[in-house]
């Protein structure tokens, strides 16, 4: 029983929001902060109050979807079917509620301890967002991948939100004349971007995937409205301009040694732009469901690799003051 409630809320895609959360702030904000002999940085229990904020709020997205997809999963998924099975609807209804109020309760506390109705705003709209996707967006053309893919990419940027307000709260007459802040935006924006474009191509994948539920409840997807052709070389041509944009964060915004031993270049080549190579080889040689599901696993695999290339900054940094 707690199996399922576990797979319920989706416990390995939460550890990775966790995971991109704890390294967003430990190995991008704080070596930007410590660079320029900035050692005021977030409270712990501020810190984890966030973490703990954006992951029920994630995980209430991830109970609402099911809950509204369950004629759909009896097609595309009925071995792995959880909500009327072995959790009723108004089970997955309750929780879902506990989930999203302790979520956006706590994030409401977060920003009135760092004075930012930007950030009690998120916290008010990405579950409602959440919920309209799980009810209806989802099933309509491009907008729910749209949806996931923005969500997505807020937590990077929610991390250097909340560093920017706290330091301007507390540093009100110096933030201004620094370029602190502006650093932070830069280089979790970089990350935001990514989190965005690979979620937008794995979310396209998945509907490639899940084409016989869809065509039966007439959802709007990519591959219903335009055939799996035209969606492989739409998903193809974003693979490459990611691939195209690492090149240019990497190789050439960004003011790192770039010579073949560097670790930076090295970590781009074999960590993902090669993987990004296969990605495409596996879309255009996939067939059938499964063909799909081992490219969405490289693309999770993908994204991972790619969170994990702060480490490259927290050991490079100081070569691009």
């Amino acid at each position: 029983m707690i199996k399922d409630w576990l797979r319920l809320i989706r416990w390995q895609n939460l550890l990775f929001l966790g995971i991109l959360i704890w390294v967003m702030e430990k190995w991008v904000c704080v070596p930007i902060l410590n660079a320029v002999r900035f050692y005021e940085v977030l409270p712990w229990w501020l810190f984890w109050l966030l973490l703990s904020a954006s992951v029920l709020t994630a995980a209430a997205g991830y109970v609402i979807n099911d809950y509204f997809d369950v004629k759909i999963d009896r097609i595309n998924r009925p071995d792995r079917l959880i909500v009327t099975q072995t959790i009723t609807k108004e089970q997955a209804m309750v929780l879902y509620r506990v989930l999203a109020v302790s979520g956006c309760l706590l994030g409401w506390v977060v920003a009135w301890v760092v004075r930012s109705w930007q950030l009690a705003m998120v916290f008010f709209i990405v579950p409602g967002l959440l919920w309209f996707y799980s009810s209806s967006y989802k099933r309509q053309f491009l907008l729910g991948n749209l949806i996931i893919s923005f969500t997505s990419s807020i937590p990077p940027i929610l991390v250097a939100h909340t560093n920017a307000a706290w330091l301007y709260l507390h540093f009100p007459d110096v933030m201004p004349y620094l370029t602190v802040g502006r650093d932070l935006f830069l280089w979790t924006g970089g990350f935001a971007l990514f989190a965005f474009l690979t979620t937008w191509i794995r979310e396209i994948i998945k509907d490639l995937q899940d084409q016989n539920g869809d065509r039966e409840l007439e959802c709007h997807t990519l591959p219903i409205i335009l055939g799996e052709l035209w969606t492989k070389i739409i998903v193809t041509l974003l693979i490459v301009l990611t691939a195209g944009l690492i090149c240019y964060f990497g190789f050439w915004l960004v003011p790192f040694p770039h010579t073949w031993g560097s670790l930076c270049t090295r970590y781009i080549v074999f960590g993902l732009l090669i993987p990004l190579a296969c990605e495409i080889w596996l879309l255009w040689a996939a067939r059938i469901q499964s063909d799909y599901r081992h490219a969405q696993m490289l693309m999770k695999f993908i994204m991972f690799i790619g969170v994990l290339f702060s480490f490259v900054i927290l050991r490079t940094y100081n070569y691009a003051l």
